[in-house]
């Protein structure tokens, strides 16, 4: 049989900007995706579980394990005297986390030993029986208790300030004060932490850990057994689920098992279960947000101050940067002439908090939505007539200069506002709502259309750099590793679409290999939505060397020109020969051509100064907008999601199959955050949402009836970012503060919108029905 012809090939397979399924898909869904707990256990495989304290603030008198060790299974208590490093796994550089607590402890669950036993039930039950003597201390585990007992602050605020707000709050026609209480979140990731160590010869040990950063679980590791990070691998496959989540919080779990593993010469796996995993780890930083913001009779902010205090915990662990970048989005996409923000980071006796999906910017954006809020029914005027009065300005229009002095030059937020507001038809559903709440008296509706500007980067700029690893072998088949984490997220398909796109091959011909340590050295964590602007500029650097290197190859052995080697799909044209890629990439390996590359990338123009509040910390900013329509039953508080209409930037999209079902995800768990997902502590410090009994996350059936999402196919970066597109992890989230806005102007109609209903994050129906009897009161 002939062979087709080249001309049958005239596309690759799963270039970059095509719709493909996520490499994991399949794999997912027939339960066949292989997770750190689905790994074959190696033999003689210990399992470790936590001792917890029950207090949560008290000196320790005394700790007798008799009990623990003698129970049947038990092979090895470990406390703080068996760490031979450094008894810390603080992320920050703080060391104000320890690993095993000593003397004190500082929060409900914080962990006092660990059992190593023959199988995960034994250690679990001998963990419960340690007696333990305290002498209790004076606790607070809010806000509100924290600013009572003058705590102190876990990490130093931050202060941004541009014009003279102190004096200018008082020249405006308008001025209020007003303040808002924003809940925290539990992560809720489907795979709980977990980590498997295996000792080796001399130092060696090797970690699986379902983390987000892989290079700071090896450095944590390394420090705590007093071992070079040389001497530590730690191997990423996939997680299930992160958010967040899994950028520090894994470092407790990694440790331990190393830990265990190399004094005991076996392997050994931590795996918490779901309660444990909810009271000892950190979750979404709750805010209380206070302003005072004056404005003209347009509804034009002329001046702002405002303090946005978080309920850190009892350590610094990421507080400092997620604080910040909650300062960096309480302008949202608003410009304020005259402004002043301050963050102040409470330590509480509560589980340190920690990343969360938009680290700080959702509630920096949502005290933002609320100042809006506030003017409108002030004012009497549509939330969204003031919204479009504040928007940034084109570059240039002096309206274009954040809090923190650094230029919007890529502002389409108007133009992403104007078609959702037209696409959705928000003005003729906004009247008709209108009309219906004055003839209904019990079911009330609402809807709003709010915007969303990120900022992309990380506020640290060390951060801002990855490296990838790229073989090409004699068969023209190409192995991929890189430093990003897959989550679920689609990074390492889409990072195995720039490969296929660069070298002009079938996807199927990428090989996506676990993030590991051994291979790409000093990654960031995956987070801060700059998996693929990272890691897929990495991977395209990577293919450019071999690529140069090919076409020196080419135009010594054939004798053309350098323009004259052309990457076709699946063929490389010399001149006028056109020969397969196996073939020539064969030809390459005889001529002894290097065919392996170290691509590395560095986001350029960024810079920060945070003592001055001044600086470039972003490289961009994606923007977005939702149009959220709901029903309230004003004598329960119940509600109903109609319908949610989505417009959202992502540049010139990598992928739009997995882009949308990121801005999909992400929408819904962010009304999840400002809707049923309520932290609650009680009296005596316990965390009592900690199972699914009692913590409701959304379910598939809370989703809006109507759910259209659309991505802005005119947007392109203007950055020069891989293929570029835009950041997508997080940005969606803050899509969903449509919802709350929406419950808001439900709740309103109750006095004829003159209140602001002043809704607390999460509005659960409780939140929402003492709202609504309150503005009965009221009118």
């Amino acid at each position: 049989m002939d062979k087709p012809s080249f001309e049958t090939y005239k596309y690759i397979k799963g270039p970059m900007h095509q719709s493909l399924r996520h490499d994991s898909a399949h794999k997912h869904v027939s339960g066949t995706a292989e997770y750190i707990d689905d790994i074959p256990e190696p033999a003689g495989l210990l399992h470790g579980a936590l001792g917890l304290a029950d207090r949560a603030h008290a000196e320790i008198i005394s700790i007798d394990l008799s009990a623990v060790k003698t129970f049947p299974g038990v092979v090895a208590v470990l406390t703080a005297s068996d760490i031979p490093g450094t008894n810390d796994v603080s992320s920050g550089g703080r060391h104000d986390e320890p690993l095993i607590a000593t003397g004190k402890v500082e929060f409900h669950g914080q962990t006092l030993f660990a059992v190593i036993a023959e199988t995960r039930d034994a250690a679990r039950k001998a963990a419960r029986l340690a007696k333990v003597e305290y002498r209790d201390l004076p606790f607070w585990t809010d806000i509100d208790g924290a600013l009572e007992n003058g705590a102190p602050l876990v990490t130093p605020g931050m202060v941004l300030k541009r014009g003279e707000p102190e004096t200018e709050l008082s020249k405006a026609p308008h001025r209020l004060q007003s303040s808002m209480r924003i809940g925290g979140q539990e992560h809720f990731y489907l795979e709980s932490h977990i980590a498997l160590a295996i000792p080796g010869e001399d130092e060696d040990v090797t970690v699986w850990s379902s983390t987000q950063h892989p290079s700071e679980v090896q450095h944590i590791v390394g420090h705590v057994l007093n071992i070079p990070s040389h001497a530590i691998t730690v191997n990423v496959r996939r997680m299930g689920g992160g958010f967040g989540g899994k950028e520090t919080q894994g470092n407790q779990f990694a440790a331990l098992a190393a830990l265990a593993a190399k004094k005991l010469n076996r392997a050994v796996k931590f795996r918490p279960d779901r309660d444990e995993d909810m009271a000892v780890t950190g979750k979404r930083h709750d805010f209380k947000v206070d302003f005072d913001v004056a404005f003209d009779d347009a509804g034009r902010i002329h001046a702002i101050d405002a303090n946005y205090a978080a309920r850190c915990g009892y350590s610094s662990d990421l507080s400092g940067p997620v604080t910040d970048r909650a300062l960096f989005h309480a302008d949202s996409s608003y410009f304020y002439p005259h402004v002043k923000l301050t963050s102040q980071p409470l330590k509480t006796h509560s589980v340190s908090n920690t990343a969360y999906r938009g680290f700080g910017g959702p509630q920096g954006m949502l005290g933002a939505e609320r100042v809006i809020e506030e003017i409108a029914y002030a004012l009497g005027k549509d939330p969204l007539e003031v919204r479009k009065a504040n928007f940034y300005g084109e570059k240039g229009s002096g309206r274009d200069l954040t809090p923190y002095h650094q230029q919007v030059e890529d502002n389409v937020i108007a133009r992403v506002v104007a078609e959702l507001e037209s696409s959705a038809d928000y003005q003729a559903r906004r009247n008709a709502i209108v009309a219906f709440n004055r003839s209904s008296p019990i079911i009330k509706k609402g809807i709003a259309l709010t915007p969303v500007k990120f900022g992309i980067s990380f506020t640290m700029t060390a951060y801002n750099q990855a490296g990838a690893l790229v073989h090409v072998y004699q068969d023209g088949s190409i192995h991929l590793n890189h430093g990003g984490t897959e989550m679920g997220q689609g990074l390492y398909t889409k990072v195995a679409q720039v490969i296929a796109d660069g070298f002009q091959v079938d996807i199927d011909k990428v090989k996506i290999t676990a993030t590991t340590t051994g291979k790409v050295p000093n990654t960031s964590a995956t987070a801060a939505s700059s998996g693929s602007d990272l890691n897929g500029m990495a991977a395209y650097d990577a293919v450019r060397q071999i690529k140069e290197r090919l076409i020196a190859f080419a135009t010594e052995k054939w004798g053309v020109s350098a323009d004259e080697v052309v990457f076709l799909p699946n063929r490389v044209r010399v001149g006028g020969e056109e020969i397969p890629f196996p073939d020539f990439i064969r030809q390459a390996y005889l001529a002894r051509v290097q065919l392996s590359a170290a691509g590395f990338y560095k986001t350029p123009k960024i810079h920060w100064d945070r003592a001055s509040g001044r600086g470039t910390p972003f490289y961009y900013f994606a923007y977005g907008a939702s149009c959220s329509e709901v029903s309230i039953d004003t004598l329960t508080g119940e509600y109903m999601m109609e319908r949610t209409d989505i417009l959202h930037d992502v540049g010139r999209s990598l992928n739009p199959a997995i882009d949308i079902g990121q801005i999909e995800g992400g929408f819904v768990q962010g009304m999840g955050w400002l809707t049923t997902e309520e932290l609650w502590w009680d009296g005596k410090g316990r965390l009592r949402t900690h199972a699914p009994s009692t913590y409701k996350i959304p379910l598939a059936s809370d989703r809006p009836k109507i759910f259209n999402v659309r991505l802005a196919e005119w947007s392109e970066n203007t950055e020069p970012t891989i293929g570029r597109s835009k950041a997508v992890g997080e940005p969606p989230f803050m899509l969903a503060i449509s919802v709350l806005e929406a419950l808001s102007m439900a709740v309103a109609s109750i006095a004829d919108y003159r209140l602001c209903p002043r809704l607390d994050a999460p509005a659960t129906p409780e939140r929402v029905l003492m709202a609504v009897e309150r503005l009965k009161a009221g009118a």
